[in-house]
């Protein structure tokens, strides 16, 4: 064990976290403590962890001073990427934040480690599967990476696919355009680009189809060339649906498909598209399958706990055995009672 005092220098404050809970990370993850002191640091660990921290410091020292200003969102999840790999550092995840997000408002940075191979799945894979609880980026990071694609001119349009299940996909009886029918079940995906591309530019896009929406029953005959294709919600597509849906790419295509298997709306979850791709096409080249946990949620702290409680309760509920008849459980014990015997009129 050693000690080190590393000097602070003015505006490094963001650095410690809300409530200095970056610190508390960095000393969990590296082992260390950090003492604050009033004109100095003090880190206590070994060397290398030591040399770590000292890394971060100078690496937001010096993207601050070149005008990069992280949100503590943004930070936070890159510092827990640095704890989990002695590899990354800050400055080389804001590098590598840039060159995705030409284009794009906001840096499409990963905040945790299957966040980051999610997205290094979709530079390197034509299909990806993200596959995973609420709240853990993965239809974000999908319209993301898709909004930087065709900006960057990789692909000339986007398209975005739900499966309308509350509606049955029949679409017809309700008002208005194609796309003003489905709008309620794309949401999410507007949501994304809206915070991601300037809103003008998204309006323009979707007048000229270079974004296109479109149910998944309308993907039927199709071949989509040159596009970035994601499908949300994939656990509420039929198996045939699934099926239909893989086979319309097309030449210079990627193709992201995200679900959650827990929150199936299908009358029988057991035959849903999606669980059968994971059977199916497990291990077939060119095709990756990215799992999230509830620790890599990245909506408000509490959405974290409440996938883990929802989790815990449903593997305590698979456990209850099954009642019987009006819900009492038979009894070993207890010996069987003899039919009440009719009572005879009197005379």
């Amino acid at each position: 064990m050693m000690k080190k005092s590393l000097e602070i220098t003015p505006g490094i404050e963001p650095l410690y976290g809300t409530h200095d809970e970056n610190l508390k990370l960095l000393e969990d993850g590296l082992h260390v403590t950090i003492d604050l002191r009033s004109d100095a640091i003090q880190v206590t660990g070994d060397a290398a962890s030591i040399d770590r921290v000292e890394r971060v410091f100078t690496d937001f020292d010096s993207l601050r001073k070149s005008g990069v200003n992280l949100s503590n969102g943004e930070l936070n999840g890159m510092l827990r990427l640095v704890v989990a790999d002695p590899s990354i550092t800050l400055r080389s995840l804001v590098d590598s934040g840039k060159q995705r997000s030409a284009g794009v408002k906001r840096m499409v940075q990963p905040r945790s480690p299957n966040q980051r191979k999610y997205i290094e799945a979709i530079e390197q894979s034509d299909m990806v599967f993200g596959l995973g609880p609420a709240g853990t980026g993965k239809t974000y990071l999908a319209v993301a990476m898709a909004a930087s694609a065709l900006m960057s001119k990789k692909v000339s349009r986007i398209i975005l696919v739900r499966p309308a299940v509350e509606a049955g996909e029949r679409l017809g009886f309700l008002p208005g355009s194609l796309q003003e029918k489905v709008d309620p079940y794309l949401r999410p995906l507007y949501d994304a680009l809206y915070d991601l591309l300037d809103p003008m530019k998204v309006d323009k896009m979707l007048e000229t189809n270079v974004i296109e929406v479109a149910p998944l029953a309308f993907m039927r005959g199709r071949t989509l060339n040159d596009a970035f294709i994601i499908m949300d919600e994939a656990q509420n597509t039929t198996m045939e649906q699934m099926k239909m849906f893989l086979t319309r790419m097309g030449n210079n295509s990627k193709a992201v498909i995200t679900g959650d298997l827990t929150q199936t709306d299908l009358p029988n979850p057991k035959k849903s598209g999606l669980l059968e791709a994971l059977n199916v096409l497990d291990g077939v080249e060119g095709i990756r399958f990215c799992h999230f946990e509830d620790v890599d949620v990245v909506r408000h702290q509490l959405v974290q706990r409440i996938v883990r409680a929802y989790d815990s309760y449903g593997r305590a509920q698979q456990q209850l055995p099954l009642p019987i008849g009006d819900g009492v459980l038979p009894d070993a014990n207890l010996t069987a009672i003899e039919p009440a015997q009719p009572v005879a009129k009197p005379q």
